[in-house]
């Protein structure tokens, strides 16, 4: 009797918990989108000239296909006031080859914010930029964004690996050369017998 009220204790507990764990925040966990209080996957504060800007990336780990936005805050220095003017939201690839660069959209203040939505279909490492112009002074502010899953060596990785080679390849190069002059002063002292 006493195991059979344990088990249906067990029971319970496991459908009760279970219940409650569709709920995050309150709310039902299918209803979270890009528009939701998820985390960002990125938030930066920096200061630039006049301002200190923060941007946020929109959702956590953006998917091919996936909308996505920017949040860019921007207020001055010397008051606190939000800067009130236009930014221009732009894209490009993050590589040295790449200088080709789309405009995603020029975006006005909401509510002391600037957001700008985004859907990219390729996987990939990108550049955001914003711009604004401000008191005759132009502001640039450059940010990179993952879309998808990040390339398992990455730039580090790489780097290492190619020295690596390097360095394993003068090793066969030295010991080829060290084992030729042995193997050609070993053939002068035969000779010389």
């Amino acid at each position: 009797m006493r195991f059979r009220k344990i088990v249906i204790f067990i029971g319970l507990f496991i459908i009760t918990t279970n219940a409650i764990a569709h709920h995050v925040l309150g709310r039902p966990s299918y209803s979270l989108g890009e528009d939701s209080n998820t985390p960002p996957s990125m938030q930066v504060e920096t200061q630039i000239g006049e301002y200190y800007v923060t941007y946020m990336v929109f959702p956590a780990f953006p998917k091919p296909g996936d909308s996505g936005r920017v949040n860019l805050y921007a207020s001055r220095i010397d008051n606190g006031a939000p800067f009130d003017g236009k930014v221009a939201f732009k894209v490009r690839d993050d590589s040295f080859f790449s200088s080709k660069e789309e405009l995603l959209g020029v975006q006005d203040v909401d509510d002391g914010v600037y957001r700008q939505g985004f859907v990219f279909k390729e996987a990939g490492n990108y550049i955001i930029t914003a711009q604004f112009e401000s008191g005759g002074e132009p502001y640039t502010i450059d940010f990179p964004l993952q879309i998808g899953e990040p390339f398992p060596i990455g730039p580090l990785g790489i780097s290492i690996s190619v020295i690596g080679l390097l360095l394993l390849f003068v090793n066969i190069t030295q010991r080829k050369r060290l084992a030729r002059i042995k193997a050609s002063q070993h053939h002068q002292k035969e000779l010389a017998e």
